[in-house]
């Protein structure tokens, strides 16, 4: 069929044609805003989940729904590298000025802006963020050089403005994980403060499964001012209709085994089923798609996802890095004990314990449990066991 016409999406963040199996999330969404709206309080949200389950995506369609209702939405994707307290200025920045342009500024916005310049000032000397401002830095506010505190002097004076306005603002950042203890610290702390006052204002955030366990780890009190949904594959009728329906909204069908095989492959998980989508789309001859169209793809899904989801990945790891994860496929795809990883290698868990710690550091593995570790990336362990050769982890 043509490619031109092809509805499936298989693009990082992008939206599929039917965003199946997140109803609930969206309506707790619309909730969350409807409570801050009224001035009642409600929890903040950090959702959950492997790569390629549609985190990114749901922020993307939150991002849609606030600014629908009048909301100030500001993104932002978390690397380890820059500093967090510049990222926070520039997105405050962004977020007063679309509450209150400068010509229109009161004294709640003149006072903001002024513990904004305070702020910038403190994490980045050259006050080129808030120039064109013309405002003096509020003094004894926002510059104690303490991100824990400034930060959150600079969230309340936004909400502050927020509520004045009566708009509200709604923080989207993707990939939390990569949030330092002192910088998760800092905005659970001035979330804390806007909860505290009853300010428009709230934080979603995406990240890998352990979020919820560094969330603690920063602040004590985390569990009571965030809601953890977690997010996995999509359950089999929920599967199918992400499947179906945008092929059945431009005219061709699925023949019900073919459904059923490309559901059972991808194991409902969004991202795969949109790939696997698209290149039956692409390479079908005709508006009904059989089972043997699906067979007849099956090495290019696997190409294609070895190629580019799982490659990628794999190619970010030293030679070392990557025998400890073939040696974990081979255990098996449940959690893994570092000791038994060790047996594989022919080595003692204290000697792959750095080993282990890179690669939970760059997000290729997790920790659900003490002493436990698993793939971020769901089916990685079929990927490694068909890539690469048996022996490979013994090799040095």
């Amino acid at each position: 069929m043509d490619p031109r016409d092809n509805p499936y999406t298989p693009n990082a963040g992008a939206r599929p044609p039917a965003l199946a199996g997140r109803e609930d999330e969206l309506a707790s969404f619309d909730i969350l805003l409807a409570r801050l709206a009224r001035g009642s309080t409600d929890q903040s949200v950090i959702i959950t989940g492997l790569r390629g389950v549609g985190k990114t995506v749901l922020l993307v369609e939150f991002r849609i729904r606030a600014e629908s209702q009048g909301w100030v939405a500001v993104e932002a994707e978390i690397t380890r590298h820059p500093d967090f307290g510049l990222r926070m200025a520039q997105l405050t920045r962004r977020a007063l000025l679309q509450l209150a342009p400068k010509a229109r500024w009161k004294d709640r916005a003149r006072r903001a802006a002024g513990v904004l310049k305070s702020f910038t000032l403190t994490v980045s000397a050259n006050g080129a963020l808030t120039a064109g401002l013309d405002i003096e830095a509020a003094e004894g506010i926002a510059d104690s050089g303490e991100i824990v505190q400034d930060l959150a002097d600079l969230v309340v004076a936004l909400g502050e403005v927020a509520k004045e306005a009566r708009r509200g603002v709604v923080f989207l950042f993707d990939e939390i994980q990569h949030l330092s203890r002192i910088d998760f610290e800092a905005l659970i702390a001035a979330l804390h403060k806007t909860v505290q006052r009853s300010l428009p204002v709230t934080f979603v955030g995406a990240g890998l499964p352990q979020m919820p366990r560094l969330a603690g780890e920063a602040k004590s009190y985390s569990e009571r001012l965030f809601r953890f949904p977690s997010i996995d594959r999509l359950p089999r009728e929920q599967a199918l209709r992400a499947l179906v329906q945008p092929a059945s909204d431009l005219g061709v069908a699925f023949a019900g085994e073919a459904a059923d095989e490309i559901v059972a492959y991808t194991e409902g998980y969004p991202y795969f089923i949109q790939e696997y989508g698209r290149i039956v789309w692409d390479e079908a001859e005709d508006t009904l798609i059989r089972a043997s169209d699906v067979a007849s793809v099956r090495p290019l899904v696997a190409a294609k996802l070895d190629g580019s989801f799982f490659r990628v990945r794999a190619e970010r790891t030293t030679p070392l890095e990557l025998r400890y994860l073939r040696a974990m496929a081979e255990l098996g795809r449940d959690p893994q004990k570092a000791g038994d990883v060790a047996a594989v290698l022919k080595r003692n868990a204290a000697q792959v314990g750095p080993t282990r710690a890179r690669l939970i550091e760059k997000g290729l593995l997790y920790t659900p449990g003490y002493g436990l570790a698993t793939f971020t990336v769901p089916q990685f362990d079929t990927c490694l066991l068909r890539t690469y050769p048996e022996g490979l982890e013994r090799q040095d």
